[in-house]
């Protein structure tokens, strides 16, 4: 437990399917995000919809677009699993190999999100060889051309037991040995997805001696919403981030993480701001308040699967954060000063 790690988390990880990716893509998702908001009445408009208050509104408006046009995916992770699917050996090995080289180009030209990596399929026994068969060849077609980029992030998902971790320790080191690389330079997410993983058969929070078995590999706890969901028998309208059932599973991965330095994330929604009007800030307004009650539990990453929850993704970040810097300096005053309050603090 060596507490904090004193490193940037990113507030969300954006998953696209890696044969999707283009060097382009930051700048293509920040431009439709931008123009959908200005389809629908602008930043005013949208905040306004979502509740601010005018002054609120004011600090926050000016600052989603100037997010958008700077950075608009802070974390990226070019999906192999599930966002992919099972495709001919050939078909993905050409896929990996394309998007681990145009990923290099991006770093190099220094038009990548702060954080990428990839997510390859799970270790279970079906797919575990199509999966390591992907990580060897893009980390491999990576290093051809230059060193690994700093905090590379590797997603390993479908966890269903602390062994599995293990396993990864063990295929992370023999790929450095391999390769040359530092030893304990490739580091990995956990994605909890499998309720065997949150409650194991002897009655145990497994994912906290799978976090362990890390061997200080491990980087972050990443909710998978629908399959974890779905593995509950919760019904396909039911299945959302603010579940019971969610809610569990991510208090036990919060106490997990505690004082360990590794950090956790939220899921994400399938409700998409895309149609008519009303479908547009319906969609908003839902991912809007599952941000905003990710951020009010100290879940403070989520996952965005589409650029329209960009615009929402910002506005519930720099809204949350504002409202709150008046009251926390407050409080802290008050207590410097042992001036009267209708606060108690020790």
């Amino acid at each position: 437990y060596p507490g904090d790690r004193g490193v940037r988390q990113p507030l969300h990880t954006v998953y696209v399917p890696a044969d999707q990716y283009t060097t382009d893509l930051p700048h293509r998702w920040g431009s439709a995000a931008a123009g959908l908001i200005d389809q629908h009445g602008g930043i005013e408009r949208l905040c306004a919809e979502l509740g601010l208050a005018d002054d609120l509104a004011d600090q926050v408006a000016p600052k989603v677009t100037a997010k958008l046009d700077r950075e608009p995916i802070e974390d990226l992770r070019l999906d192999f699993e599930d966002g992919y699917g099972s495709r001919p050996d050939e078909t993905e090995d050409a896929d990996t190999i394309r998007a681990a080289r145009d990923l290099s180009k991006a770093i190099a030209e220094g038009t990548a999100p702060a954080f990428v990596g990839l997510r390859f399929k799970c270790l279970e026994e079906p797919t575990r060889r199509r999966g390591l068969r992907t990580l060897d060849l893009f980390l491999t077609t990576m290093l051809d051309a230059g060193p690994l980029p700093e905090g590379l992030q590797i997603t390993l998902p479908k966890v269903s037991t602390a062994t599995q971790v293990e396993a990864m320790v063990e295929v992370c080191a023999a790929y450095e040995a391999a390769a040359g690389l530092t030893p304990g330079q490739l580091r990995f997410e956990i994605q909890v997805e499998t309720p065997p993983l949150i409650l194991s058969a002897e009655g145990r929070a497994e994912i906290a001696l799978a976090l362990h078995a890390g061997a200080g590999r491990v980087t972050s706890l990443h909710y998978g919403t629908f399959d974890y969901s779905a593995s509950l028998g919760v019904s396909a309208a039911y299945q959302s981030l603010a579940h019971p059932a969610a809610d569990y599973a991510k208090e036990v991965m919060q106490a997990a993480v505690a004082g360990t330095g590794v950090h956790l994330s939220d899921g994400s929604t399938n409700v998409l701001p895309v149609g008519a009007a009303d479908q547009v800030f319906d969609a908003w307004r839902l991912h809007y308040s599952l941000v905003r009650r990710s951020l009010e539990r100290a879940y403070y990453q989520g996952w965005d699967m589409h650029f329209g929850h960009l615009p929402t993704r910002f506005v519930a970040n720099f809204a949350f954060y504002r409202e709150g810097f008046a009251r926390a300096t407050e409080r802290l005053s008050d207590y410097l000063s042992k001036s009267g309050s209708g606060v108690l603090d020790e």
